[in-house]
């Protein structure tokens, strides 16, 4: 028997991206469900293949933005799954849920080990919006269910946040190149530490962290705002800025692609096609 791969959204108090994020995963061809932080006996009875924080403003970011719904008892289930190696993604607000309940890096289970601190490069500090590239790190394409499909081109994918710069302690710096997912780069791939390639100024130009096993990945940019490629806008550069432009002149925007969709499809690819039981 084969089903559906079951993706669990899950909506804290504050949450403002769930359901684009289920839509997406369902168009991806998996089953994505919202599940709210207080359905804990449905989330377990309905046993996910897969978790993704959305983004949004969990709790209104009181104390620190993930901070409070990092004590929720719906992340102890969160937690199991992830230690079972069921794939995790946390998304803007989701990754700073996850850093703020030692999920990502992960070096020590539970323990908090990084901490995405407000934005602050070149004298720019506050929320920032903006579309930058990325590209993923070869051995985290390796590693990871969410970067399978990614390789390393550089994608255009939005950032929309205030705490969005990755910092660790000083003694881990040297010991990141293995959690490291993704890293803000130019157009060409060409990584920078200044703005505007660097748009937090985030340690290492990293956009995103997994865990040490892979499954669990704290990302900032939104790649549910970059599903499909009419959501980029004509001027992107480079080589998702022509894609853009020949599917407008040939008519086939509404149906194609974008960057974004990169990460659930390799989900979908690491299912297999479906979930057997």
């Amino acid at each position: 028997m084969s089903t559906l791969p079951l993706v669990a959204v899950i909506q804290f108090p504050g949450s403002n991206c769930e359901y684009e994020t289920a839509r997406v995963v369902r168009e991806a061809g998996m089953n994505g469900l919202v599940f709210r932080w207080n359905q804990l006996s449905e989330l377990r009875d309905a046993d996910p293949d897969a978790f993704v924080l959305p983004g949004g403003f969990s709790f209104q970011d009181r104390v620190r933005a993930g901070a409070v719904a990092a004590k929720e008892m719906m992340m102890d289930i969160v937690f199991s799954a992830a230690a079972g190696k069921r794939p995790v993604l946390g998304i803007c607000n989701g990754a700073q849920v996850l850093v703020e309940s030692g999920l990502v890096p992960g070096w020590e289970a539970g323990r908090v080990e990084a901490a995405l601190a407000a934005n602050h490069i070149a004298g720019r500090s506050g929320y920032l919006s903006r579309w930058v590239f990325l590209h993923a790190r070869e051995t985290a394409v390796l590693k990871s269910p969410w970067l399978g499909k990614l390789g390393t081109s550089p994608i255009p994918v939005p950032i929309a946040h205030a705490e969005g710069r990755f910092v660790f302690w000083e003694e881990d710096l040297s010991r990141t190149l293995p959690v490291e997912a993704l890293v803000y780069c130019d157009e060409n791939g060409v990584e920078r530490p200044e703005y505007p390639t660097n748009p937090n100024g985030s340690v290492h130009n990293l956009a995103a962290v997994m865990n040490t096993d892979g499954n669990v990945m704290a990302m900032m940019p939104h790649p549910e705002r970059a599903f499909r490629l009419w959501q980029l806008p004509p001027w992107i550069p480079g080589e998702w800025g022509d894609r853009i432009r020949m599917s407008i002149s040939a008519g086939t925007l509404a149906d194609a692609p974008g960057p974004g969709a990169l990460f659930f499809q390799g989900l979908a690819d690491h299912f297999g096609g479906g979930r057997h039981e």
